[in-house]
């Protein structure tokens, strides 16, 4: 039975199980959508003419399943995520309600969380789940931006490896590049979860009425049309993320100390796309990342809402 989100302090892990559920269900969905946007937005200029044309170079250069590349880490990590994420967005949530950020809700006359508080209670899952998201995309992108069909002509053998050579030249901090860059970006979970619920409450004005669709159904079109507010305003933090995590990229990645790296800050890359491709260099791989968005995270939020009911979560839409 689904307790009052106002009783009880303690920390609930029901978030955290759901949100394995979601990042599984994300990588399965979308990573190949991924793999085409993060070389649209980390390629040399000139070297592709927009996500299709990376997609058909990518397919008849290395095979449909390069498409996958760089999947072991969010197969894993997708799923370690969005148990981070999700399952603190729960007890933020708790914890927001418990703080008196509610409103009444006259349809059902008991309290609920403010939309604003939603938002809130996102933006600090979002700055949460940085800890784990930073090393995971990572590997993702720099296996991702391997272009060599054959896995023997690879710099990076795999996931592990690619950690591996990564510590052995930055030490473990190395699997941190590119933190700043997933700050800014992860921040805009704010605007999913605000957006969230506000369409939530849009498709509950259906109930009784001839255009009434269930919960699940609400579930999955709020979490597509919420993840299109997202990525209108992450993708160009994005952008800069990407392109800190693929430095050197388009050169090898440094086999030895001796060779200078310096990893570059988030203001260096801002201010490097700026000057070569103007703003428009900010909003790479918006469409494939917007294609990817609607089902993904429709799916992503299907599941995780429906194990929160299965589970017994504590209610904060009442």
């Amino acid at each position: 039975m689904k307790e009052d989100a106002s009783q009880g302090g303690h920390i609930r892990l029901v978030g955290a199980f759901a949100g394995i559920g979601s990042g599984l269900t994300k990588v399965a969905v979308g990573h190949g959508f991924d793999t085409v946007k993060t070389r649209v937005q980390c390629a040399p200029s000139g070297v592709y003419q927009g996500a299709l044309d990376v997609l058909r170079k990518t397919i008849r250069n290395e095979g449909f399943l390069a498409l996958y590349k760089g999947a072991t880490p969010p197969a894993v990590g997708q799923a370690a995520i969005d148990s981070l994420l999700l399952g603190s967005l729960h007890n933020y949530r708790l914890f927001l309600f418990r703080l008196g950020m509610t409103e009444y809700n006259p349809a059902t006359q008991e309290q609920r969380l403010s939309i604003f508080a939603h938002g809130v209670a996102g933006l600090f899952a979002g700055l949460t789940s940085t800890i784990l998201a930073t090393p995971m995309e990572l590997l993702k992108v720099k296996l991702q931006l391997q272009m060599q069909r054959s896995a023997s002509e690879r710099q990076f053998k795999g996931p592990i490896d690619c950690a591996r050579k990564i510590i052995r030249l930055q030490g473990y901090g190395g699997l941190w590049s590119g933190f700043t860059g997933s700050l800014a970006c992860r921040s805009s979970f704010f605007w999913l979860f605000l957006s969230f619920e506000t369409f939530m409450r849009g498709f509950s004005r259906l109930h009784g009425t001839p255009y009434e669709i269930s919960t699940g159904a609400a579930n999955f079109l709020a979490g597509g049309f919420s993840s299109l507010s997202f990525w209108i305003m992450a993708i160009p933090a994005d952008n800069v993320k990407n392109r800190m995590m693929a430095y050197p990229y388009p050169a090898n990645f440094p086999t030895s100390a001796a060779e200078p790296f310096t990893r570059p800050s988030f203001l260096a890359v801002a201010r490097q796309i700026h000057a070569q491709e103007g703003y428009r260099g900010f909003i790479r791989g918006r469409g494939p990342c917007l294609l990817r968005a609607f089902p993904v995270n429709a799916s992503a939020f299907f599941v995780y809402e429906g194990l929160l009911r299965v589970l017994g979560a504590e209610k904060t839409r009442n």
